[in-house]
Parts: structure tokens; C-alpha cells; sequence
């Protein structure tokens, strides 16, 4: 596949809605308005993406299963041919939500950023939702094993945590402790913070996003094997430094990283992942030319000298304060401005049933 042909992944975030009020949110979901699409918009931006042929589609929010349609989305999707993928927090699951998924998803990835209920819900903020994330992964596991016995459509679910100073370390417990607790699991994920939404703020990256040091101690051999040896012998454990998502551009020419289109609520394409700032909205402009649009904003004078210098965590965190104001429209800029500068203190927990 050519650049120009299409993206090869698709992340759409198809709400900011969102039971939770994580300290590192890439999207400041819970935060601001919802922007979901009815259901006939949604169908009509999922036939705009499934025009360009991607090999996956993630659904991600916000939470995602609280928007109404996403099961026919996910449905259209398949049969189209593309394999589909969801986030979720967990928070809103229930047995007959992990049947729909099974029969609609070709994986289901449920976050959990702590190996314990005091870990996950400070960094989630909201107390509970370690213990909503241990049912969802309870009922996911239910559903799993009845599917395989009966010799039914295969439910692949794994878990994601998204690794900060606060919960690095407690990686090994993850591997000795939570995933064993769940026989179907399938894939056991440790990707490092990314420099986006609220986890860009200064306070942040000085206080959670893991340094260079950090970086290369979770993603070595050393760590991944040792990681590998304490969960069970049927998960796959794999570490990321996720510095795909600089999208440097010499990189992306090269097609050195993944092509990713990352889509929001509304239909708006972001020009580049991961970065504030968009290029058109897929209802109202071919998905082709906006996907064209992308690409060109990659070789921008001001992307290509503010992303090609990017070569630390640090770096990439200045690099996108930058990139999101120069590419953020009024109403965004205005956003960021409201963006708190100091981490959420222990008593920004929420009880709210």
C-alpha cells in the first residue's frame, strides 16, 4: 500500500462522554462536550472509512459504550472486511455488553492503569473503577470460555495499562497477580504515556511521564522477559515506547511507523495523531482528501522542523504544546487555556454512583 493509498489504522474517538476523569486523558473526555454523531452520521463516517481500505478500525472515546450504535458500526465494519477494535474503561459492562462484543469485535481491550484499587483510581478519578475494571474483565473472561467450549466465534480481550511514575512500579504484579486471575485472557499490554491532551501539561510530564531512563528500562529485553515469565504462559506481553506517535516525517515517508488516521467524535480528521488540529470532516469532504490533506500537513515547514527535532520524551512533549497551538482552532485554543497545570490532588476522587 502506497501513503497516498489510505491509512492502514483508524483510532476513532467516538465520544469525549466518559464516566471517569483520568489525570492523563489524551482527549480531556468528561471534560467538554460530548460531539458524538447520531447513528445515521456515524454510519455515514464509517462508509467514508471503510472507502479506504484500512486493515483496523479501534473505536476508542471517551468510552465507547455509551454510545448508542457503536455495535452497528462495529458490525458494518466487519462485514465490510475490516477487523475492529474497542477500548474501554469497563465501567458500563454487563454480561449481555460482552456477548455484543464477542459477536461484534474482533478485540476488545479493557484499560486498567494499576494492580491495585488504590493505584488505578487515583490515576482514573474516580473510586471504583479498579473494581468496575476487574468485572468487565471477569465477564469478558465468562464469555470467552463458554465460546471456546461450545465451539463459537472466539472472543480475544486483553488488558492496557498506560505506564506513568505512579504505577511503573507495579508491572510485575500485573503479570503475577491480575492476569492469572483471568484464564481467556489474551494479550497483556504496557504502553508508556504519550505526550497528549492532559498528559502534555508541564506539571504533568515533570511529575508522571516516564523519562528516558524509565523508557528504556520498560521497553528492553530484560524487562519484556521477566514480564514474559510471571504471566501465564497463554498471554502475549508486549511493552511500547509508543514514539510511533511523534510521527516524525521523515519516519512516516519512509514508512517506518504505521499510517494512522485518528478521527473524532464529530467526523473531524486530525492532520497528524495525537496532535490538536484538524483537516475536514469526513461528512462533508471525500475521506480521500482529507486523507491526502493529512499526509501534506506532514511535510508542512513547521511540522517537519518541530517533529523532525523530536528525539526524547521531553523533546516530544514540548514538541506538542507547540504543534497544538500553532494547529488548534480558536475554540480549541481556548480549551487548552483552561487546562489545569497541577496534577488532580487524591481528594479529586469522585463517590458519584
Amino acid at each position: 500500500m502506497s501513503l497516498s493509498a489510505g491509512p492502514e489504522v483508524v483510532i476513532w474517538d467516538t465520544t469525549y462522554a466518559c464516566p471517569l476523569r483520568c489525570s492523563h486523558c489524551y482527549s480531556e473526555s468528561g471534560r467538554r462536550p460530548t460531539r458524538q454523531l447520531r447513528l445515521p452520521d456515524m454510519l455515514r463516517v464509517t462508509d467514508a472509512l471503510i472507502s479506504l481500505g484500512p486493515r483496523v478500525v479501534a473505536l476508542s472515546g471517551g468510552e465507547p459504550l455509551v454510545v448508542p450504535g457503536v455495535f452497528e458500526v462495529a458490525e458494518r465494519l466487519r462485514r465490510a472486511g475490516v477487523k475492529t477494535s474497542v477500548n474501554t474503561s469497563g465501567w458500563v459492562m454487563s454480561r449481555s455488553v460482552a456477548e455484543r462484543l464477542a459477536d461484534a469485535f474482533d478485540e476488545v481491550v479493557v484499560s486498567l492503569d494499576g494492580a491495585t484499587a488504590a493505584t488505578h483510581d487515583r490515576i482514573r478519578g474516580r473510586a471504583g473503577s479498579f473494581a468496575r475494571a476487574m468485572a468487565a474483565l471477569g465477564k469478558l473472561d465468562d464469555v470467552a470460555r463458554r465460546r471456546r467450549t461450545e465451539g463459537a466465534r472466539r472472543l480475544r480481550f486483553g488488558i492496557d495499562c498506560v505506564v506513568i511514575r505512579s504505577n511503573i512500579g507495579q508491572l510485575e504484579r500485573f503479570a503475577s497477580d491480575i492476569a492469572p486471575r483471568f484464564p481467556e485472557l489474551h494479550t497483556l499490554a504496557f504502553n508508556a504515556a504519550v505526550p497528549e491532551g492532559l498528559a502534555s501539561r508541564p506539571e504533568f510530564c515533570r511529575n508522571e511521564l516516564l523519562d528516558h531512563a524509565r523508557i528504556v528500562h520498560l521497553t528492553s529485553e530484560e524487562q519484556l522477559r521477566r514480564l514474559r515469565e510471571l504471566a501465564p504462559p497463554t498471554v502475549t506481553v508486549f511493552t511500547t515506547d509508543n514514539f510511533n506517535l511523534v510521527m516524525n516525517p521523515q519516519r512516516v515517508a519512509q514508512r517506518v511507523d504505521t499510517q494512522v488516521m485518528q478521527v473524532e467524535p464529530d467526523g473531524a480528521v486530525r492532520g497528524i495523531p495525537a496532535y490538536e488540529g484538524t483537516v475536514g470532516n469526513l461528512l462533508d469532504v471525500p475521506a480521500r482528501e482529507l486523507w491526502k490533506r493529512a499526509l501534506a500537513r506532514l511535510e508542512d515547514p513547521f511540522v517537519v522542523e518541530t517533529l523532525s527535532a523530536v528525539h526524547t520524551v521531553e523533546e516530544w512533549a514540548e514538541a506538542v504544546r507547540k504543534m497544538d497551538r500553532h494547529f488548534a482552532s480558536p475554540e480549541d485554543r481556548a480549551r487548552l487555556d483552561r487546562r489545569t497545570v497541577r496534577l488532580d490532588p487524591p481528594e479529586f476522587l469522585t463517590t458519584v454512583k
